[in-house]
């Protein structure tokens, strides 16, 4: 069994953090920070032992906070050297969160150096809801930094949607103010941070799809297999939803005289087992066509009701008037994002975002 998320913080990780504090600022009480940070932590999830930390962190820290920074700052790992780092940087996120918004320069020079040893994309945000443009202003600036991990927190750090994090309402209702910002990193060299970029796209493509389905036609044209990648990531949601514009920007135009007979190998699945099952597509033609084949299962509710969830499946480039057969298992476990219910399930076959094809499984419970 996976160990809780909530022991990435743990009474250990507390008194290391003490220690590293302590060896920069020999009158902080780290007695007193390991007691109040560690205080009833079994209780806690993990978000709110962060925020236990951060609050103790409050408490032992000096009232000054140019003062308190700056033995923050001071406790980061120096040249790959020992220092607070990892999940401990998490409570130091909410603590600059917090306490910083009145020192702005400050705050984000600190989250900058902060985010090479785990991330600032958590702290940074407060002060782009306070002060976007003054924000990304210097936010702009780390996109030629030398060090990755500060140019993918000019993008994780303002995505408009980002999880476990505080919305941008303002981003969210018009994001192109960090358009220039996603057009900068678009060829980065590091993997890492093109999907951050791709993954920001697809959280505006959520509330202005045409927006980025216009962005990916301007910036497709003679890309990079990097860029190309980056595109069609950016563009997951609206490709799963069957979007016109968005699949054309893939050559996926709309299906001509392509037909699908579905079989299911099990109509009755056990959970735990896997629901089997196989097309053939057919394309009547004229032209060969570029097919992306996808599938729906519309899972029960637990008020009876069924709701669809899209899965990518494949590419198929089919010769006009051929055939193709293609098998495919689809696991129903346990998983920590959906609940399962028995009975009637459906299964949806999406040939270029169109329904070609469906038929209903039963599913058992155990």
């Amino acid at each position: 069994m996976a160990e809780p998320l909530k022991n990435l913080l743990h009474p250990g990780l507390v008194k290391e953090m003490a220690d590293h504090i302590s060896r920069v600022a020999p009158d902080f009480d780290a007695a007193r920070f390991t007691q109040l940070a560690s205080d009833d932590m079994d209780a806690l999830e993990l978000m709110q032992r962060a925020e236990r930390i951060k609050d103790a962190l409050v408490e032992t820290l000096p009232a000054d906070y140019a003062a308190a920074a700056e033995i923050l700052r001071r406790a980061l790992p120096q040249a790959d050297g020992p220092g607070v780092s990892g999940w401990a940087l998490l409570p130091v996120n909410q603590f600059v969160s917090q306490q910083g918004l009145s020192h702005f320069d400050l705050s984000l020079s600190l989250l900058k150096a902060l985010t090479p040893h785990f991330t600032a994309e958590f702290g940074i945000r407060r002060f782009v809801h306070a002060e976007q443009d003054r924000a990304l202003a210097e936010i702009a600036h780390w996109t030629a930094d030398t060090n990755h991990h500060v140019r993918r927190l000019a993008s994780e750090g303002t995505r408009p949607r980002l999880p476990w994090a505080m919305r941008l309402p303002a981003l969210v209702r018009d994001p192109a103010p960090i358009l220039p910002i996603l057009v900068a990193l678009l060829d980065d060299p590091e993997d890492y941070v093109r999907r951050s970029v791709a993954n920001s796209l697809n959280d505006i493509a959520k509330d202005h799809p045409a927006l980025v389905t216009g962005f990916v036609e301007r910036h497709i044209e003679d890309a990079s297999a990097e860029r190309r990648q980056l595109l069609r990531h950016a563009s997951r949601t609206l490709l799963k939803k069957g979007d016109a514009k968005a699949l054309a920007n893939f050559g996926f135009a709309e299906a001509r005289g392509i037909g699908a007979i579905l079989t299911l190998t099990t109509p009755n699945v056990v959970f735990g087992d896997k629901l089997g099952f196989s097309i053939v597509v057919t394309n009547g033609d004229v032209a060969p066509q570029r097919l992306m084949i996808d599938y729906a299962i519309h899972h029960v509710k637990a008020n009876g009701t069924l709701a669809p969830k899209v899965f990518k499946w494949r590419q198929l480039d089919l010769p006009a008037g051929s055939s193709q057969t293609i098998d495919k298992e689809h696991a129903i476990r346990a998983i920590t994002t959906r609940r399962y219910y028995p009975g009637a399930h459906r299964i949806e076959i999406l040939i270029n975002g169109s329904i070609c094809a469906s038929a209903d499984f039963d599913l058992r419970m155990t």
